[in-house]
């Protein structure tokens, strides 16, 4: 069963989009500070003030623009056409990482070591002193 957008419902829109995004109605309320049920009287609503649009787009993660534009069959042409060197196709497919985090990942665990390192020689510099210091005594 496929489901379409009506090309101008925007709370629709918001809804599937809120959806494909994996995000629950409370996790976007709660970011939005509302309730709830105001978040599903928004995606029952055929239309929305841009003042709003842009709070729910900023919170979705996408432009006010990529809301109102959005379709499904968008969505899959952009998927069946994807390649590695694809560049913007569309509000939802510029998931394009910048940087591998694996690499950021193991960055910060050799930071972390020398850090470590450097905190033990500290110590063993302390105790070397103090034994001195107990000797001349």
């Amino acid at each position: 069963m496929t489901t379409t957008t009506k090309p101008n419902h925007i709370g629709r829109k918001i809804a599937r989009i809120r959806e494909l995004r994996g995000m629950k109605q409370e996790a976007l309320a709660h970011e939005l500070g509302i309730s709830q049920q105001s978040v599903s009287h928004i995606e029952q609503s055929e239309t929305l003030d841009d003042i709003k649009l842009e709070e729910v787009a900023k919170v979705l993660g996408v432009t006010k623009e990529g809301i109102q534009n959005f379709s499904e069959e968008s969505i899959f042409h952009n998927i069946n056409n994807f390649n590695d060197n694809s560049v913007n196709n569309g509000p939802l497919t510029n998931f394009h990482c910048t940087f591998n985090p694996l690499d950021k990942l193991i960055i910060a665990y050799e930071e972390k070591e020398k850090l470590y390192e450097r905190l033990l020689q500290a110590e063993k510099d302390k105790v070397a002193y103090l034994e001195e210091l107990l000797k001349k005594k």
